[in-house]
C-alpha cells in the first residue's frame, strides 16, 4: 500500500522505534542513556565487517551483531553502572564520541569512507517484515518483562536503589542485565540499518540515533514502550514532512517539541491512557 518513499520512511520510522524502546528499558532501571548512537553503531559495524571482509550473510550478521554488540556495549559501560543520573548520561554521550574520532583517526573498518557494497536484504518487503517483527517482539517482550516480578526490581532500582540493596539483591547484577537486553535492542537497530542502506561507518555514531530516540520517548511518554512507539512514528515522519522548509526545518520542529512538551509534559500515551480511565467512570448509575 506504501510507495517505495513511504516504505523507507516507515523502515527509518521502525529504526528509531526500537531505539527509543531500548532507552525506555534504560530508564525503567534508573539509567538514562544519551548515548543510543553507540549501540546503534556498534552493531552496524559488527554486522558490516562481518559481511565486509568475511562474507557472511544478514541471516547470520545480524544476529551475531546483536549479541556481539550488546554484550561489548554492555562491558564498555560495565564500570560506569555505578553511576547514577546525568553522570551515567554525560558517559553514555561521550563514547559514542570517543569510537567516532578514533575510527577517523586510526582508519580500521574503512576509516572516514567506511565499508560499502554490503549485502541488502532480498527485497523490501523482507525488510518490512523483519523490522516489525523486532519491533513488535521488542514491545510486547519487554512490557512482559517489566509487568513480571523482575520488572517490579527493576522499578525499585530506579526509585529507590538503596532499599533493594537492603533487601540482599545484587542491583549492579540487575542493571548489567538490563543493560545488556537494552544495547542488544539497539545493536540489532544497527545491523538492520546497516544491510539495508549497505554500509557501514561512521554516520552509525551520529547524535540524532541518541536525540531522536529521546524526543520520541518524552513525546509519547516514558515508561511505557507504547509511547516511545508512538512518538518515533510521529516525529521522523514529521522530520521528512519538513524536510521542504530547507534550514527552517529544525525551527519549525523545535518549536514543535517545544510545545508539545510544555502543554503534554506527561506525554500522549499517559495522557490517552488518564482520559480514557476518567471516560470509564462517566457511567450512569
Amino acid at each position: 500500500l506504501l510507495t517505495p518513499y513511504g516504505q523507507d520512511i516507515f523502515l527509518s520510522t521502525s529504526v528509531y522505534a526500537l531505539l527509543a524502546i531500548s532507552w525506555d528499558l534504560l530508564l525503567s532501571a534508573g539509567l538514562i542513556s544519551l548515548g543510543q548512537s553507540l549501540f546503534y553503531g556498534i552493531g552496524s559495524y559488527i554486522a558490516g565487517s562481518l559481511n565486509h571482509y568475511w562474507g557472511w550473510s544478514p541471516l547470520f550478521t545480524i544476529p551475531v551483531a546483536t549479541v556481539v554488540g550488546g554484550g561489548l556495549c554492555t562491558l564498555l559501560l560495565l564500570p560506569v553502572l555505578r553511576l547514577r543520573g546525568i553522570y551515567f548520561a554525560m558517559v553514555t554521550l561521550v563514547l559514542p564520541i570517543m569510537l567516532l574520532r578514533l575510527v577517523e583517526a586510526t582508519r580500521i573498518l574503512g576509516g572516514t569512507e567506511g565499508l560499502t557494497g554490503l549485502t541488502p536484504f532480498p527485497n523490501q518487503l523482507t525488510a518490512i517484515y523483519v523490522i516489525q517483527l523486532a519491533v513488535l517482539t521488542a514491545l510486547f517482550g519487554f512490557r512482559r518483562l517489566m509487568n513480571s516480578d523482575y520488572g517490579l526490581i527493576a522499578k525499585g532500582i530506579a526509585d529507590n536503589d538503596l532499599s533493594v540493596m537492603s533487601a540482599g539483591l545484587n542491583i549492579y547484577w540487575y542493571k548489567a542485565q538490563i543493560l545488556f537486553l537494552g544495547s542488544a535492542v539497539g545493536a540489532f537497530a544497527g545491523a538492520f540499518g546497516t544491510h539495508y542502506d549497505m554500509f557501514a561507518g561512521m554516520p552509525g555514531f551520529a547524535l540524532d540515533y541518541s536525540i531522536m530516540p529521546l524526543a520520541a520517548a518524552v513525546v509519547g511518554g516514558p515508561g511505557t514502550f507504547a509511547g516511545p512507539l508512538l512518538g518515533a512514528f510521529i516525529l521522523v515522519p514529521l522530520s521528512e514532512i519538513l524536510r521542504a522548509l530547507g534550514a527552517l526545518r529544525i525551527v519549525f520542529y523545535g518549536l514543535f517539541l517545544v510545545i508539545f512538551v510544555v502543554a503534554l509534559p506527561e506525554g500522549i500515551f499517559h495522557y490517552c491512557q488518564r482520559k480514557y480511565h476518567q471516560f470509564e467512570r462517566w457511567v450512569s448509575v
